[in-house]
């Protein structure tokens, strides 16, 4: 069943398994997904004693905007502001964080914004934005011309224009062929009908990279972000061979980003969505990690 609370900004939907009293994960989620991408992995944390939190990020299914005339941002600094409010709706003191891709990004910058309230953190497929962002080698470049076509006028009217099929590109090309089903992806793009799902998604994007500033009410995170060289509590980050997004060698620097406890896993077979690709398997790393 989906839940709702709500932020200063937004009506948020999560899902939520779990005792109350338990010791609490949050699960966010990356784009293009949505909160199902974690429907594998849940069983097995709330089964091994955690209550397990997994929200609709803003711009997504029916996470929706109190204010229409909201500005509609997707940085990361401005989700995490969501989320920290999110949870704080809730009463919930402390928590891990799982992130995947957006969310990833995401769990460092809560992590950064409130580490008296970040237990341990896990990244998935997407590395660490400590210290800012480098403008990648071409090669690397090559696999994110997603980002590059969104800063452009004319690209982000054909996003605008196609989300949906934009999105599904994505799918088709960050991992193994056939990884997937039509009828898997319609459901999960349900989500990105959400009236302003494309407008976060491109601010995401372009904000990263200096075409559009980040929400006023982040910036100060924004700043500590690229201030900030490594993290000290304890970390995992997972991801798989065959990512055509993030390849593993985009992720053999991110132990230099944490001092604490920290180990970094490669799966084979898998691509970008481990998540959806090898729930069980993600599960029992999750399990192992936060019972260390």
């Amino acid at each position: 069943m989906i839940r709702y609370a709500e932020t200063e900004l937004l009506k948020m939907a999560y899902l939520e398994r779990g005792a109350a009293g338990n010791p609490v994960i949050l699960l966010l989620h990356g784009w293009p997904d949505d909160a199902t991408t974690w429907n594998g992995v849940l069983p097995k944390l709330v089964e091994k004693g955690y209550r397990v939190l997994a929200p609709w990020l803003r711009g997504f299914g029916r996470t929706t905007f109190k204010d229409k005339s909201t500005a509609k941002t997707g940085n990361a600094g401005m989700i995490a502001l969501d989320i920290i409010e999110f949870m704080d709706s809730l009463n919930i003191a402390q928590f891990a964080v799982v992130g995947h891709d957006w969310g990833a990004n995401i769990g460092e910058a809560l992590a950064i914004g409130w580490p008296e309230k970040i237990i341990k953190i896990a990244l998935l497929s997407s590395p660490p934005r400590l210290g800012s962002i480098p403008v990648p080698n071409f090669k690397h470049g090559q696999l994110q011309w997603y980002h590059w076509f969104m800063a452009t006028k004319r690209g982000a009217a054909a996003v605008r224009k196609d989300p949906i099929g934009f999105a599904h590109i994505m799918w088709e090309n960050w991992a193994p062929k056939g990884w997937f089903t039509e009828q898997t992806f319609e459901k999960v793009s349900e989500s990105w009908n959400n009236p302003d799902f494309v407008e976060v998604t491109l601010h995401s994007y372009r904000s990263r990279w200096g075409e559009a500033e980040p929400d006023e009410r982040s910036k100060y995170l924004e700043e500590r972000i690229k201030a900030t060289k490594s993290l000290k509590l304890p970390a995992l980050y997972v991801q798989g061979k065959l990512d055509g997004v993030n390849p593993p060698y985009a992720s053999e620097f991110v132990h230099e980003r944490f001092n604490g406890p920290f180990n970094r896993i490669v799966l084979p077979g898998i691509g970008h969505f481990p998540s959806r690709e090898a729930p069980e398997i993600l599960a029992e790393h999750l399990v192992v990690f936060f019972q260390e």
